[in-house]
């Protein structure tokens, strides 16, 4: 015998294997036989060389085509299996492709590396799961999973039911059912790769999507071990109970004895220090030794490999570094071996001889279609019940139908357990091609990832914040200069026991002399930074929250990032932590004697991106260093009169609405007195539906204390004539940005803008020319997506 490998007969119906001992690995090189230098491929390593090689070539090849029409990696490596097997290359003598992956000897080392990769890959995918995120889902995206799940597995099994037929074989009905369940199941791996491909996993869809997915992952992991064990009832009921013992000790290994043992490492690790390489290689290797431990129990080792990684506590610093060293070789090399060999054993040819000779099992076809409906019913229909836009809930809901490389695997196990006829396994392949190619491109259509990454589908904005809610604010600093302001202006937003503001201080810094970035959430009330330039931002935080008496608390951040991705931190974290007020640094200096000390172009660029993008309400504050006036007098002396005068600069719209909401918050601070500044013109263009909310947000200051001015003017000259008259009688004015509005009292002011992030009167207050001590904040409302004007809230909690 000259064969290394492992060979089984033909005739053998037991499936019995010869091995030759010791075995061949490597070769002497194509010396060894000069009349014929292929016999190194005789040799497993060379053989799994080329393999490799081969693999990465067609598959890359058709990819660099592929993606001039947008379509994902994962498809170029499903057309390579297809390709390199039986249908096509597969086919051709002269090429001797066959020789190399054919079934046996040939592909059993490529077979083990591509699950042991792929073992590594869901591992990795399970460290980087929130497991946390299934519990804390919403209603909605809780009724969205669950849906996703029993709605399409409920209309397959009564089509199943319906067209049973009493002379199927056994073998039929377990395939039907397999293919079923697996059709019906939504894969967390596979819906984050899709949002992380599509660039929106940090959008509110695609955080919908996550919590959704993972919601109907664990439904689905349900169902296929309640597949297993029927089958294995059906044989023994003795082994059935074994292996069921079994995986749920291995779950409760997992949870109380293996993952305490991660969280002490984590511990034991100081704060900005890497992790040991010895707890890394215990770590890994409890994960082989999980995969180990679940096929014992008749289960894939894959199961096993994903559940420990859910385990793993994740982020910084155990599951950071996991990923970090881990995932560029996984999913560069591994994944794309997996996923062509796996399709190799596809054969798409004969499904098209089964069309031709009417032989083709049309029960797979119209499950799989079934259940693709009923996957994106049952995730439109709730999502427009909660007022989201067709256009994003159609998008949500293609997301939650997507199929890939999860799905994939299944069907190669129940191909491999002898569940899943060839027939059958080919069409699977075929439908997951397909929904991988279109899908994705759909989303795109639907979905823009640039212009609508961070749109939100809840009001997350100062004009719609409960009387008795927590105030929000994130606060963005580039330079120790900017916290003083900062720090008085939050000062005057009047926290009360009811209503305290929770600050989320967010210190920028570029990226420079590394070459990866870097996001920092400091322990509160704690600032082990060795950098002095940072640490002075977070003390001065922490001490504004001592000195709040409980009504203020400070959640600092650190973000080194390129300037270009600054936008990404802020209005990421603004999503997450749900803020309603984002508050951002004007790039304009001014010195003491009011003349301009510096600008930063740099900062102008990230205001107007985050203007663009933000997800909550944005102020940005021009300080000409009086906003500080409110603590000086404050620490001095207590009056019952107040000391600290705030003018709102009004002329409607909704931006003029939500700045006059955070001045009306100021006002309830004894301290603080509000005059209201009302701009009219008789020749007024404004809707009627404006007119109405502002006539109703106008009479409610009417009725408080606050000082009340209307004047009226013919146009925007005279509008700047008067505010140059009166603003240094305030210590803040506040305006709204009132993008692209046009109205009668700004009109001839819109030509001398310079600042159009400012807006027409922010622009104009904020000029050398108007010579003034005067801070100015222009405030900007949420941008948020809109399906009926002034009356939506997408959160819909009633669900």
């Amino acid at each position: 015998m000259n064969s290394s490998s492992p060979t089984q007969s033909p005739n053998d119906p037991g499936g019995k294997t010869c091995f030759l001992l010791p075995p061949k690995i490597n070769s002497a090189g194509i010396w060894e036989n000069t009349d014929s230098p292929s016999v190194i491929f005789s040799y497993s390593l060379p053989l799994l060389e080329l393999q490799i090689f081969v693999l990465f070539i067609c598959s890359h090849t058709i990819h660099f085509f592929f993606k001039r029409i947008g379509l994902r990696s994962l498809v170029s490596q499903i057309v390579a299996g297809l390709m390199l097997g039986p249908t096509l290359l597969g086919k051709v003598e002269s090429l001797k492709i066959s020789e190399f992956f054919s079934p046996g000897n040939p592909r059993e080392v490529l077979d083990t590396t591509a699950n042991f990769g792929f073992s590594i890959f869901l591992f990795l995918m399970g460290v980087k799961t929130d497991m946390g995120m299934a519990f804390r889902a919403a209603r909605r995206a809780t009724v969205i999973g669950i849906a996703s799940v029993l709605f399409p597995l409920i209309i397959a099994l009564t089509y199943h039911m319906a067209t049973a037929s009493p002379h199927q074989t056994r073998g039929i009905k377990l395939e039907h059912m397999a293919v079923i369940t697996v059709s019906s199941f939504t894969s967390f791996p596979v819906i984050a790769c899709l949002l992380d491909e599509l660039m929106i996993l940090n959008s509110e869809l695609g955080r919908l999507a996550l919590s959704s997915a993972i919601v109907a992952d664990f439904c689905g992991i349900f169902l296929i071990c309640v597949v297993i064990f029927s089958r294995i009832w059906d044989h023994s009921k003795t082994s059935a109970i074994k292996n069921t013992a079994g995986t749920i000790s291995f779950t409760f290994v997992a949870i109380f004895i293996l993952r305490p043992i991660m969280v002490w490492m984590v511990r034991r690790t100081p704060e900005g220090k890497p992790v040991k390489d010895t707890y890394i290689h215990t770590v890994v290797l409890m994960a082989l030794a999980s995969a180990l431990y679940t096929n014992y129990f008749d289960h894939t080792p894959l199961f096993g490999a994903f559940v420990f990684g859910l385990v793993v506590p994740d982020g910084p610093p155990l599951g950071s570094i996991l990923v970090e060293k881990f995932e560029c070789f996984v999913t560069g090399v591994f994944f794309p071996i997996y996923v062509v060999t796996t399709t190799l054993r596809a054969d798409p040819g004969r499904t098209m001889i089964d069309v031709a000779e009417e032989k083709l099992d049309k029960f797979n076809i119209i499950v799989i279609v079934l259940t693709f409906l009923g996957k994106l019913a049952s995730s439109f229909l709730p999502s427009l019940f909660c007022k989201m836009p067709w256009k994003d809930a159609l998008a949500l809901a293609l997301i939650m139908s997507s199929k890939g490389v999860v799905e994939l695997s299944h069907f190669s196990i129940l191909k491999d357990k002898k569940v899943m006829r060839k027939r059958a396994f080919a069409v699977a392949v075929i439908g997951i091609l397909l929904n991988s190619a279109i899908v994705p491109l759909l989303v795109k259509l639907l979905y823009d990832p640039f212009s609508r990454k961070y749109a939100g589908y809840q009001k997350r904005n100062i004009m719609y914040l409960k009387r008795n809610a927590e105030f929000r604010i994130l606060v963005c600093v580039h330079r120790p200069e900017n916290v003083s302001a900062f720090i008085d202006l939050l000062n005057a937003t009047g926290p009360t026991k009811q209503s305290p503001n929770v600050v989320y201080v967010l210190h920028l810094i570029e990226l420079i002399g590394r070459a990866s970035p870097v996001f920092i959430a400091h322990q509160r009330k704690e600032t082990r930074v060795s950098d002095r330039y940072f640490e002075s931002v977070i003390l001065a935080f922490n001490q504004y929250e001592q000195r709040s008496w409980g009504l203020v608390t400070v959640n600092p951040f650190t973000a080194i990032s390129p300037t270009k991705l600054m936008h990404e931190d802020i209005c990421t974290l603004a999503l997450d932590k749900q803020t309603s007020f984002l508050l951002l640094p004007f790039h304009r200096k001014w010195a003491i004697d009011g003349s301009i000390e510096s600008e930063s172009l740099m900062i102008r660029n990230l205001n107007c991106s985050v203007l663009e993008r933000a997800p909550c309400s944005v102020g940005i504050l021009i300080d000409r260093g009086v906003v500080g006036r409110l603590t000086s007098r404050r620490t001095s002396t207590w009056s019952a009169t107040p000391t600290y005068s705030v003018g709102i600069v009004f002329f409607g719209g909704k931006d003029d609405r939500e700045a006059l909401a955070l001045a009306k918050r100021m006002a309830n601070d004894p301290k603080v007195s509000l005059t209201v500044i009302h701009f009219v013109s008789k020749d007024d263009n404004k809707g009627i539906m404006d007119h109405l909310l502002d006539a109703e947000v106008l009479r409610n200051v009417k009725k408080d204390n606050s000082m009340y001015m209307e004047e009226e003017v013919k146009d925007g000259p005279q509008t700047a004539l008067i505010l140059r008259s009166i603003v240094d009688g305030y210590d803040l004015l506040i305006v709204g940005r009132r993008q692209g509005i046009d109205s009668v009292q700004t009109s001839g002011l819109s030509e001398w803008s310079e600042y159009p992030e400012l807006g027409i009167i922010g622009d104009l207050l904020a000029s050398p020319d108007f010579e003034s001590r005067t801070s100015v904040l222009v405030v900007q409302q949420q941008q948020y997506t809109d399906v009926e004007y002034q009356s939506v809230n997408y959160e819909c909690e009633k669900i």
